[in-house]
């Protein structure tokens, strides 16, 4: 390997980023379905040709999904040694959840970039489908036993066989959907992606040779890997434990634990789950290379200056049982991984916090509330309704939390109201943040939403799959929890609870019926006493806060004209704090 001098470097880097970002753009403006389209559900990256590790993601995609295709990558590589190599001109797809994947509607392409007859990296690209099959249309079923009732599971196939289209993988896959148009054409944008890819990729090697673009690759992971471990060497040493709960797993409605023992050695740390809950009955367990994939977003959203490749994770050690929650065989449903991957982030969020505080943050609202929608239309067109919704992201030291983003899992944006009422018979009635959903704190979390939806078609069955019914997202250092989950459908006697909180199947409402749902918000960031009083107010004015949780909760007291009453506020504190 021969040194690269640092301009190079920086360019490369640049220019392979580049490459992972228009694979992204090109997938996102040619995708059928709106959760590509409009929220940006999908990623794509480059990998080692012979680990599967991942070498360099883009910007706009999923970071969970970039992780967990490292995983993917490499068993097409053990797939395709068993069946004789890799030809050029191949491409892979599948959606195996317990090999590489997340959940069934993730479909994962696979295509080599080979340079002199051999194989110099692989190109991949992921992307949610609208509907795969199985007992709910959109796939997050929350009353799954099993990976049948999610949707068709598809090993490693080849969709190219050196070059070669093979049609009848296609007709199989059509067959198994509600919806054979849209995946038609996501599955067309994926390819044309990954041919895009290539095409940068090799332009990319001519100008400055297969020599160079390696080393640099090797320079990058190994400066990622020095970084971590530079910055988990500043952390003392000792072990930390962090523990949280799922509400259910849709079957049975008892809390599930994740619980996480952090201990830093050195320059080395270890992530520790062997405390948390064995494998349910229901679809919120997930496979070990998800479990992985989680905590290197959680650890990038930590340590964010150390570079995205697979180096992030070299001076990390994962210890998780077989068969618990976060490490399952085929065919335990994985359905709803989501929910349970967004509390890992937090149990990892909550135990730096107790040994650097001002690198960690606050929980966000911690679940995506995939909610569907399906009926038919009056001239007997099927319709199937998918969207996630979003929520308050916890507060740190640098101040507030975001108000209503997206899930920290991703880069994924809510899909706009406008899109969603022009693609689906529905209307929403109320689109607004959901005022004392922050948690308390120095800084606030950010607010969650209200959402209601009114049913403009004859009938439709209604199915949703979230978390943080029962238990809110947590504050760090002081600060206080956030609001928890709700959600509400109109029957004719007036709204209505699921019974297990978050989850719902087997519902029907009927035109002009509405459905409600009130989202978490992120939990605070130190003594919430510690909070300016103007912000307070101005957090009041805004509608943010109501009076009586100013007074409760932050020990401030508004004038009627929303002023503060400095002498008021500096009295109840001062009691307070001599309580």
């Amino acid at each position: 390997m021969m040194a690269i001098d640092p301009v190079t470097l920086a360019i490369l880097k640049g220019r392979l980023e580049q490459i992972a970002d228009e694979m992204d753009a090109t997938l996102f403006r040619s995708a059928f379905n709106p959760i590509i389209a409009e929220a940006h559900d999908a990623s794509h990256g480059i990998y080692d040709a012979v680990t599967g590790e991942t070498l360099v993601q883009g910007k706009s995609g999923l970071p969970i999904f970039v992780g967990v295709m490292a995983f993917a990558v490499k068993a097409v590589i053990d797939k395709a040694a068993k069946q004789g190599g890799i030809n050029e001109g191949d491409v892979w797809i599948f959606n195996d959840p317990y090999d590489g994947g997340t959940h069934l509607s993730d479909f994962r392409l696979v295509k080599p970039v080979f340079r002199d007859g051999k194989v110099f990296c692989f190109l991949a690209s992921v992307g949610h489908w609208h509907d795969v099959g199985g007992n709910v249309p959109g796939n997050y079923n929350p009353a799954a036993t099993e990976c049948f009732q999610e949707g068709m599971l598809i090993p490693p196939v080849k969709l190219y066989d050196k070059g070669e289209f093979r049609q009848d993988v296609v007709d199989i896959l059509s067959a198994n959907s509600r919806l054979p148009l849209s995946l038609y054409g996501d599955l067309n944008g994926q390819i044309n992606a990954l041919e895009l890819g290539e095409r940068r990729m090799n332009a990319l090697l001519d100008e400055y040779t297969d020599a160079t673009v390696a080393d640099c690759l090797v320079e990058l992971k190994a400066r990622a890997a020095q970084m971590m471990r530079a910055q988990i060497s500043e952390l003392p040493s000792g072990t930390v434990s962090a523990e949280d709960f799922l509400d259910n797993d849709g079957i049975n409605d008892e809390p599930l634990k994740i619980a996480l023992d952090l201990t830093i050695e050195g320059d080395r740390m270890v992530l520790d789950f062997t405390r948390s809950s064995p494998a349910c009955a229901g679809p919120v367990n997930i496979s070990r290379s998800t479990t992985v994939a989680a905590c290197y977003v959680a650890l990038k959203h930590i340590f964010g200056d150390v570079p995205a490749n697979a180096g992030v994770l070299e001076p990390v050690e994962f210890r998780i049982d077989e068969d618990s929650l976060l490490s399952v065989k085929a065919p335990k449903p994985v359905g709803g991984y989501t929910e349970t991957i967004l509390r890992l982030i937090d149990v990892v969020f909550e135990a730096v916090a107790q040994i650097a505080p001002k690198e960690a943050m606050a929980c966000a609202y911690g679940t995506i509330n995939a909610l569907s929608l399906a009926g038919h239309r009056a001239n007997g067109q099927r319709w199937v309704m998918f969207s996630f919704f979003g929520g308050g992201h916890g507060a740190h030291a640098g101040g507030d939390g975001l108000n209503h983003g997206n899930a920290p899992i991703s880069t994924a944006t809510i899909p706009p109201l406008e899109i969603l009422e022009a693609a689906y018979p529905v209307r929403f009635t109320q689109w607004a943040l959901r005022p004392d959903s922050g948690g308390a704190g120095e800084y606030r979390g950010g607010l969650g939403a209200i959402y209601e939806i009114e049913l403009l078609e004859r009938q439709a069955d209604v199915f949703l799959f979230g978390e943080r019914g029962k238990f809110a997202p947590a504050g760090v250092v002081g600060g206080h929890q956030a609001a928890t989950n709700r959600f509400q459908f109109e029957q004719a006697g007036g709204f209505k609870e699921p019974p297990m909180v978050s989850k719902i199947v087997g519902v029907s409402i009927v035109r002009g019926q509405k459905l409600r749902l009130e989202t978490p918000g992120g939990g605070g960031y130190g003594n919430p006493r510690d909070r300016d009083p103007e912000s307070i107010a101005r957090d009041v004015r805004l509608g943010f806060v109501s009076p009586d949780c100013a007074t409760n909760e932050y020990g401030v007291t508004l004038t009627s004209d929303g002023s503060v009453d400095s002498a008021a506020t500096s009295n109840l504190r001062s009691t307070e704090a001599a309580e």
